[in-house]
């Protein structure tokens, strides 16, 4: 029998028959009125490869949970193509679809009192999303991921959806012929699963495997191998015994746990995106974290792990390469990791990491040895300035050139900078600003992925600079900076930019400046008026009502009352 009783008051108790019938109905007999009622949350949809093998997954938890003991209850949510929607109006929705996995998954948890939740997901917000909805909840639980996608091939190399992207700027700048266009578009995406490098989907899997939230190595398989099965009836099991010991969320989520995750995601080389979610779950939680958090760790950890978009591999041969538990047991062994961290399955950090080889193997090099990182330092940089008095975040590793000064080229939105970099108006040395695409501002704060991969693919990805209040896809590299907060909508500086105005990205001194003088920044201010919202009904005008900056995750329910 379950030690929680918040299933009991339904399950348990003649005054109470209504209720039992009702579960007579799906499949309860008398003797499952005592076992402890697990929730099933369930991302599967054909809309994005991410998520259409999600659903034998499901099937699969369903199965153990019931050889566990369990009685399991199957429940959808939902989920955004980021991949789909990139580029247009429709990628508004993609991070607003963060809360509506949360808010639906602890909506069905709390309503039908269930006594632990496994949740499936593969897409980038499905992550995220349902650890938000666990850390509200507070009731034992384990995030199961549906895995990475394989890597496609075209002429010999392999490919990943930022292959797509890049290759629609390297027609437009000419450097590509259709048939090559249209060959690496056929084959970019060879079928299940989740964008193939250390974009945001498999930085977040990586990120909850270290918090101790999910199996180890269980982040990094791929969608269509059988081992992603049984690691997910694996995952239902454990999440049994954790409901017998009351193993909760608020016990694992700790802010050690968030220490491990940050310094995970800057040794493999993970998405900007983690910022902001890892900020968000840790202000539901309830733990203290800031930008400067993950500052002071990116001095301390080295990439080591040479994966797209910046590297040469994909997510698929940093698990044949030992997986997150080799990259773990390094930066354990290198006094980084806090290895008395909990787990999901009761035991510490060290513990699941007993086994694994303080160094990785020697016929690869998808993982460095310590001594031989990728880059000395972290790769996610925090900038500050007049441009971003609190916070902006960069991905500086694979740049050729930390510190630039330019002129800036000035864009109200996504697409009319895509249109301008297309049609060849952006030239080396420019600074490109897009703003009013922030959470509130988009609202949604939209990813960027198809302006900075026209720039790579137009030759400019050394040359060219640009920053915004929006995201920018896990698959973006060269010098970009996002989530610059205050955003355009709130009258932060970004909205005060003129055309040719010098703006200065400097890595190096983690500085985002715009060169005029206190003075003339005033008199703009002075002159600034607030824009008219973009949507004032729906899901995004209530979003864009409700969520704060994205200096503190972009959260909607923060200080409500």
């Amino acid at each position: 029998m379950s030690n929680n009783p918040r299933s009991q008051v339904i399950t348990q108790g003649t005054q109470r028959s209504p209720n039992r019938a009702m579960l007579r109905a799906v499949g309860f007999g008398d003797d499952d009125f005592t076992k402890p009622i697990v929730g099933i949350a369930n991302g599967y949809s054909t809309i994005t490869p991410c998520n259409m093998g999600i659903n034998d997954l499901a099937l699969r938890a369903e199965a153990g949970l019931r050889t566990a003991g369990a009685m399991p209850q199957l429940f959808g949510t939902i989920t955004i193509s980021d991949g789909i929607s990139m580029g247009t109006e429709g990628m508004k929705y993609s991070l607003v679809s963060r809360e509506v996995i949360a808010d639906s998954i602890e909506t069905v948890c709390n309503g039908q009192r269930m006594d632990g939740v496994l949740a499936i997901g593969g897409c980038d917000k499905n992550m995220p999303g349902a650890m938000i909805a666990m850390a509200r909840l507070n009731i034992p639980s384990i995030f199961v991921y549906g895995g990475t996608i394989k890597p496609g091939h075209y002429a010999g190399e392999d490919l990943t959806i930022v292959s797509a992207f890049e290759a629609v700027g390297q027609y437009s700048a000419g450097k590509i012929d259709e048939d090559t266009l249209y060959g690496i578009e056929r084959n970019a995406c060879p079928g299940a699963g989740s964008c193939g490098g250390m974009y945001t989907a498999n930085t977040m899997s990586s990120a909850f495997e270290a918090m101790g939230m999910s199996l180890p190595y269980s982040s990094t398989m791929a969608a269509v191998d059988g081992e992603k099965a049984d690691s997910t009836e694996a995952s239902a099991q454990v999440l049994v015994e954790a409901i017998k010991k009351q193993i909760l969320p608020s016990q694992i989520l700790t802010r050690k746990a968030f220490e491990n995750a940050i310094a995970v995601i800057m040794a493999v080389g993970g998405s900007t995106n983690a910022v902001l979610h890892l900020l968000a779950i840790a202000k539901t939680i309830g733990v203290p974290l800031s930008l400067d958090d993950f500052e002071t760790i990116r001095h301390k950890v080295p990439v080591l792990c040479d994966l797209k978009p910046s590297g040469k591999y994909v997510t698929t041969n940093l698990h044949d390469a030992g997986g997150i538990p080799q990259v773990m047991k390094m930066l354990l062994v290198n006094g980084i990791l806090h290895g008395d961290a909990l787990t999901i399955s009761g035991q510490t950090i060290a513990e699941v990491l007993a086994d694994i080889p303080d160094q990785p193997p020697v016929n690869q090099d998808v993982i460095h040895a310590w001594d031989n990182p990728v880059y000395q330092e972290g790769h996610l940089a925090v900038l500050k300035g007049n441009l971003a008095t609190e916070g902006s975040v960069a991905k500086i590793s694979g740049i050729k050139k930390a510190v630039m000064t330019g002129p800036a080229k000035v864009f109200e939105s996504e697409e009319d900078c895509l249109e301008a970099i297309l049609a060849g108006k952006i030239q080396a040395g420019d600074v490109v600003v897009v703003r009013y695409e922030g959470p509130k501002g988009g609202p949604g704060m939209r990813e960027m992925l198809a302006p900075t991969s026209a720039i790579i693919g137009a030759g400019l990805g050394d040359s060219v600079g640009l920053i915004t209040d929006g995201r920018f896809s896990g698959g973006t590299y060269g010098l970009v900076v996002g989530h610059v907060a205050p955003e355009a909508y709130v009258g932060g500086a970004i909205a005060l930019v003129q055309e040719g105005d010098q703006i200065t990205i400097d890595a190096q001194q983690r500085l985002l400046q715009l060169n005029i003088s206190e003075e003339e920044l005033a008199q703009r201010r002075a002159q600034w008026t607030p824009p008219q919202p973009r949507y004032r009904t729906g899901i995004l005008g209530k979003y864009a009502k409700l969520v704060a900056s994205s200096s503190v995750g972009a959260v909607t329910d923060m200080d409500l009352f």
